[in-house]
């Protein structure tokens, strides 16, 4: 005897969605978790999921998930733990609403003991969502590639260029590290999506984005920290003399620096930093979230500087002619390497001294992407205000509004101090 199952139109686009090995958008899980956690949506939402935790954010609907073969709990805002409710025999999940246009950062429990790290939902800001009737851009195939400069190294990218983009009219770049995160409609980042509505509202210029995953050795040694963290010209010639040649074969690209930006989160975000600080001529924007102004990569017996020298090196070198967005949270992290929070305050304080074209953004977050996806609307806005085509040079400075503003000083909210 034969059984058959029918599924409503949302399980039958999560379930092939799961076959494609991608997880169903975010407004169909939340459609999937209305319908209960006993329901045949839900259950084939969460059945390939592995991840020991997930958080799905649409609108006002938060979506918490777990992985575990016991009970699991979570604490929202620092508010007492609230139950989740099981899915089957190994998954949990708990639907809310909260406010959006915040970070509400959680902790997720189990069997006594934390599940996953400590992590911070995103409300995301209006922009940040598809906007029906809104042009699409065109994001390329993957390029894979191999790198000369970083000997035998195979790297990856992609290009996306924004409605308005004329290929054969060189137009505006932003150069993105990690960029195999940023791939999707829905990426953490929401970076196309973004890009997309900006550019339909005339509040950045129509451009393109190019993606760079980090690359691999030819023994297949991570290179991500060795072409990001170093202090030194090698990953700007990267882009200049390997990436960006491959990519003119398709789209032609402004060579002026005042139509370049470059960002990154992390070792993203020194790196961007990096290559404006060593070649300002050819990208003059630069966007950094959770930077890593550390010293991962110094090497004191080589005489190899680290990050960390960069807010001292921005106080005594000569000033370059650079704009650039920082972010950063006080649970950022600390380790052998530094403390990522007090060097991006150091970072800034530095920026301020020299009346740098800067904006500091401290918030409540932990390592990673969270602040910037909130703030990504507001912070392209930013970063390319004022931008006019007809012009390829600016010199740009500090806001009259900034310079009325102190240094930024620090106190202590966590433990006794005294």
């Amino acid at each position: 005897m034969k059984t058959s199952i029918l599924l409503c139109p949302v399980a039958l686009v999560s379930f092939a969605l799961i076959l494609q090995g991608q997880p169903p958008s975010p407004a169909r899980s939340v459609e999937a978790a209305r319908k209960g956690p006993g329901s045949a949506e839900m259950k084939l939402r969460v059945s390939g999921m592995t991840a020991a935790t997930q958080v799905v954010v649409w609108g006002q609907d938060y979506l918490f998930l777990a992985t575990s073969p016991a009970a699991a709990t979570i604490s929202i805002d620092s508010q007492p733990q609230k139950p989740l409710t099981q899915v089957d025999a190994t998954h949990w999940m708990l639907l809310t609403k909260m406010r959006t246009g915040v970070l509400h950062q959680y902790q997720f429990y189990s069997a006594g003991k934390t599940l996953g790290a400590r992590g911070d939902a995103v409300g995301y800001n209006p922009d940040s969502y598809p906007v029906a009737g809104t042009p699409h851009g065109k994001l390329s195939e993957k390029y894979t590639r191999v790198s000369r400069i970083y000997e035998g190294m195979k790297y990856d990218f992609w290009v996306y260029a924004s409605p308005g983009v004329d290929p054969n009219v060189p137009a505006p770049l932003m150069v993105w590290q990690d960029g195999q995160g940023l791939i999707g409609e829905f990426s953490g980042l929401r970076l196309i999506t973004v890009t997309e509505n900006l550019v339909a509202q005339g509040l950045i210029p129509p451009m393109v984005h190019v993606m760079i995953a980090p690359g691999t050795s030819a023994e297949g040694k991570p290179m991500r920290s060795v072409e990001y963290d170093t202090v030194s010209d090698h990953y700007p010639r990267f882009l200049m003399q390997e990436v960006l040649p491959e990519v003119e074969k398709t789209y032609k690209l402004r060579q002026d620096g005042y139509s370049r930006a470059i960002a990154g989160e992390s070792s993203g975000g020194i790196c961007a930093w990096n290559a404006a600080w060593f070649m300002p001529d050819k990208f003059s924007r630069v966007h950094s979230a959770v930077g890593s102004f550390t010293s991962i990569q110094w090497r004191s017996k080589e005489n190899a500087d680290g990050g960390n020298v960069y807010p001292f090196m921005v106080r005594k070198d000569p000033k370059r002619n650079i704009r650039i967005w920082m972010s950063d949270g006080f649970d950022d992290l600390e380790n052998t390497h530094g403390s990522w929070p007090m060097q991006n305050i150091q970072m800034a304080n530095s920026l301020k001294s020299r009346e740098y074209d800067f904006h500091f953004r401290f918030g409540t977050a932990a390592h990673g992407g969270a602040q910037a996806a909130l703030d990504l609307p507001e912070s392209l806005t930013w970063l390319w205000r004022d931008y006019d085509p007809k012009k390829d040079s600016q010199d740009f400075t500090m806001d009259p509004a900034e310079k009325d503003k102190p240094f930024f000083r620090v106190t202590i909210s966590n433990r006794d101090a005294w």
